[in-house]
């Protein structure tokens, strides 16, 4: 028997075809996909061509998706996405995902079985964590990395520690996997876990959905994790199936793995949370929220712009009207989700409330379109982040919750329980 090694250590081990990785390690780690945005990606190209690269090292293992300004917002942005598709063209790479075929990028590619259990994933984005609900090892990285991954199909990587977070219990049901999130952020702070392995485990991981699950992986970023990542069960190997020819490969940590941390979570005890301004883990349960009048409502983004996400929206929508003065405006994290939802109906439930149902696209939740808010503006959004400026004016305020407090919140005004509402 080997030495025990944590998920994330099993995955690089294999990436860089050792035979035990330790904490602190520095290792050159073998890529299986690498990715980009409209935001990232013309640096990354830069560097790529100062390189003098002659082409990527594989044109089907690197996804280049333009979601951030995108439809264009402007001759900038417009420029941007021009260098991202004149270089995919040129180098004939297999995932560039224009609009009308675009999603939200960390929505898109597990749907597209981009991102599988075992793989190693870097991508220009902070967000590329959300991988993790796979199985993945995956995280956010510098235009630079990003160029020297796309020349190269390596990177380097200094081995994480891990906080291991052992789930009991099942939610209750107002209760996702963004009040989950939000609850460790909240408990541990915004660099509670900084460049640590956010480790998964326990019989309460049965009882989030995938859906749940990609929305905690997404946010293990707010806590400064390298990573965050879930076992591999039968729901993920479920959720893969028919969405690759590759074949998963699946690590467990061992029994005896080192972490930093162990930390209980009875799912059963947690209640919706809220994130006040300015930072993520400005916590407090719906109970302690008070009284906060909102003029704007967004349901979507990469962290929970899914079907689950919409479904829940809609349930609380239904047969309501958002209340007069609130903007509420939703977006779909792809295609696929966008006719989703109409073919369920759930489109038709959010104009006939008084919301707006937009194209995929990141739009707000990085004040880039769609939504920007205004000087002394309140805004609850489903996003990640609710940074000083972060959807707008700086003297704006951003609230973060789960699709089902927002729903209610636009119906009533104000931040509420859905059962406030129902």
């Amino acid at each position: 028997m080997g030495k025990p090694m944590t998920m994330t250590q099993k995955i690089f081990a294999s990436a860089a075809g050792l035979d035990y990785v330790e904490a602190g390690q520095l290792i050159s780690a073998k890529l299986d996909l690498v990715l980009g945005n409209d935001v990232t990606t013309p640096v990354a190209i830069k560097a790529f061509n100062e390189m003098k690269a002659a082409t990527v090292f594989d044109k089907d293992k690197v996804a280049l998706v333009p979601d951030h300004f995108t439809p264009n917002k402007d001759i900038k942005s417009a420029e941007h996405a021009k260098m991202v598709r004149e270089f995919a063209h040129k180098h004939e790479i297999t995932n560039y995902f224009e609009v009308g075929e675009m999603g939200i990028e960390h929505c898109l590619l597990p749907e597209k079985g981009l991102a599988i259990p075992g793989d190693v994933i870097i991508g220009a984005d902070s967000h590329t964590c959300t991988y993790g609900a796979l199985g993945a090892f995956s995280t956010g990285v510098g235009s630079t990395d990003m160029a020297g991954g796309m020349a190269t199909g390596y990177a380097w990587f200094k081995v994480p520690d891990a906080i291991q977070f052992v789930l009991k219990g099942k939610p209750s049901k107002w209760v996702s996997g963004k009040d989950v999130i939000l609850h460790i952020i909240g408990m541990i702070g915004v660099d509670g876990a900084l460049y640590q392995s956010m480790e998964f485990s326990g019989e309460g991981v049965a009882a989030l959905s995938l859906d749940d699950r990609f929305t905690i992986a997404n946010m293990a970023i707010e806590a400064g994790a390298k990573n965050g990542i879930f076992p591999v069960d039968e729901k993920t190997l479920e959720y893969v199936k028919g969405r690759t020819t590759r074949t998963p490969r699946i690590f467990a940590a061992d029994a005896d793995a080192k972490y930093s941390r162990v930390i209980e979570i009875d799912l059963s005890t947690l209640k919706p949370t809220v994130a006040f301004p300015h930072l993520p883990e400005n916590t407090r349960t719906i109970d302690q929220v008070g009284d906060v009048a909102i003029d704007q409502v967004v349901i979507g983004s990469c962290t929970n712009g899914r079907m689950d996400d919409l479904r829940i929206a809609a349930s609380i929508l239904k047969g309501k009207k958002v209340k007069k003065g609130v903007r509420l405006i939703i977006f779909p994290g792809t295609q696929d989700i966008f006719i989703q939802a109409m073919e369920e109906g759930l489109a038709k439930i959010f104009v006939e409330a008084g919301g707006v149902f937009s194209t995929p696209t990141c739009g707000p939740c990085l004040g880039g379109h769609m939504g920007i808010l205004a000087e002394g503006e309140r805004a609850l959004a489903t996003t990640n982040r609710n940074f000083v400026g972060r959807m707008g004016h700086p003297n704006s305020e951003v609230y973060l919750s789960s699709p089902a407090v927002a729903a209610a919140s636009a119906v009533a005004g104000k931040i509420v329980s859905p059962e406030e509402v129902m």
